[in-house]
């Protein structure tokens, strides 16, 4: 029993692991990295900051979400953020994925 339950968390675990990879593969396919890292400000902010400010905001996701495909300006800076040529489940992915960074 405690090895299907081991072997239960390991796949979990690989599961997750690819997800997260996906995400940063998409955030790279759709050129979000050229202006965003996920350590250091470039000209966006660190996705680990974006994470940090909305953390514990249940509406961060779809507020988030939105801005990615509709672009925004003054909430980390003067210099705005273009709308993304993004569907609405891709743009819930790198928001995921970007609320997960730390």
């Amino acid at each position: 029993m405690k090895a299907v339950f081991v072997a239960m968390m390991a796949v979990a675990g690989i599961a997750l692991a690819g997800q997260v990879h996906a995400d940063e593969a998409l955030a790279k396919a759709k050129g979000c990295l050229a202006c965003h890292t996920t350590d250091k400000k470039l000209v966006g902010p660190a996705y680990k900051d974006v994470a940090a400010k909305y953390k514990g905001d249940k509406t961060a996701a779809a507020k988030l979400a939105a801005k990615v495909k509709a672009g925004g300006k003054g909430v980390w800076g003067e210099i705005p953020m273009p709308p993304n040529n993004v569907t609405d489940d891709e743009a819930k992915k790198l928001v995921t994925w970007i609320l997960s960074q730390k």
